[in-house]
């Protein structure tokens, strides 16, 4: 097949999985074209089958803001024109459903149809899709999609609890490559960040207020009151000058340090006791099944897709948002005992393996061919 994929370029969990996506379906021999306005995080060497075609973000003095909208919309005709491209998979609701749409109604006018996929990954629902200036054109996109696929089961049920949604739901799971994220022997680089064999505490994310990087902070400072850790804060964003400040004020500089955006995610994991997840808001929680992948168990909420993924007791722990006593009594329980901890490692690897991208792919797969099965020009006609 030949497959467009759009996405946001970021270091965001739905540019991530994307981009992950495209580039083991182009290992599968399926030619993939990216469709954005930067090359993604992830796509960062060559690979056979893979194509970048970059939307033009130019300004026009007529406009205060560039018209990305109509600028991707012009892209994609072009694309799946030239390209001839058998299927549109877009990543996020806003804009790049509503987007697609567009682009497919401007095809047909010139007799070509390309069916779209819209894949739901989380915030595009819980947060700009929940907001009243954006829910109905997030309802008509996703309605107007050939084929809609969610990353878990509780995002599938908040899509059909805001929205009225004619389209079935896939759930198709986000999937993890462990010929990249397994563990590896990184002694040396651990002795270099905990000389004398402390704990080391991971967390991830793009610092936003939904992520409760406080929370880390705080679980943090109670685990470090009873055992000898240490804690690596990887990402970056609007919470992180805050974040450094609390620090000072709980007198841990010296115990946390701030690693900013890290493309080699698996090398610190790979060093890494215990990853922690408190959000208040996860539709599934990636970051978390990386750490899984490479033997890391989890404490995290229980909010969303997470306890899909986190197994409560097994692979890690699950407490209620805002927990950090709770977080850290299971953060204690798991590292104070070597046994125990590597009975977790065990389990949550175990239960990774049950996203391995060669699982998630074929169904991928799958899904598009029952989609260009039943998408005819007849049915956009009615439109």
């Amino acid at each position: 097949m030949k497959i467009g994929i759009v996405c946001y370029p970021t270091y965001g969990g739905s540019g991530v999985v994307a981009t992950e996506l495209g580039l083991g379906l182009a290992d599968r021999g399926h030619e993939v074209h990216f469709i954005t306005y930067r090359r993604p995080a992830r796509l960062s060497t060559f690979q056979e089958n893979v194509y970048y075609h970059e939307v033009s973000g130019e300004d026009y003095p007529l406009f205060e803001y560039a018209p990305y909208d109509t600028a991707l919309t012009s892209k994609l005709v072009d694309v799946v024109k030239f390209e001839k491209l058998d299927i549109l998979h877009v990543h996020y609701a806003i804009p790049h459903a509503t987007v697609a749409y567009m682009a497919k109604k401007i095809l047909l006018t010139q007799g070509r149809y390309v069916p779209v996929v819209t894949t739901l990954h989380g915030t595009d629902i819980t947060l700009v899709g929940a907001n009243k200036a954006f829910a109905p054109v997030v309802e008509f996109s996703i309605n107007k999609s050939d084929g809609v696929t969610a990353v878990s089961e509780n995002l599938k049920q908040q899509t059909l609890d805001l929205f009225n949604i004619q389209k079935d739901i896939r759930v198709i799971y986000n999937f993890i490559d462990f010929s990249r994220f397994k563990k590896i022997d990184k002694d040396h680089f651990k002795k270099a960040i905990a000389p004398n064999g402390e704990r080391i505490l991971l967390h991830t994310s793009n610092f936003r207020k939904v992520k409760r990087v406080e929370d880390v902070i705080q679980v943090f400072k109670r685990v470090h009151e009873r055992l000898p850790s240490k804690l690596l804060l990887i990402g970056d964003g609007p919470e992180r000058t805050h974040m450094e400040e609390l620090c000072r004020q709980l007198d841990l500089c010296h115990e946390v340090r701030f690693l900013g955006k890290q493309d080699a995610i698996e090398e610190l994991l790979a060093i890494s006791d215990l990853f922690i997840m408190p959000s208040e808001s996860e539709s599934f929680g990636l970051a978390a099944l990386e750490a899984m992948a490479c033997e890391v168990p989890v404490i995290s909420s229980d909010v969303g897709g997470l306890p899909e993924l986190n197994v409560h007791g097994k692979t890690g722990y699950l407490s209620h948002v805002g927990d950090v006593d709770g977080m850290a009594r299971h953060a204690i329980d798991i590292l104070s005992d070597e046994a125990v901890l590597q009975e977790f490692r065990k389990n949550a690897l175990a239960r990774a393996h049950l996203f391995d991208i060669n699982i998630i792919l074929p169904q991928y797969e799958a899904y598009y061919e029952e989609i260009l099965s039943t998408a005819v020009y007849a049915h956009e006609e009615n439109d």
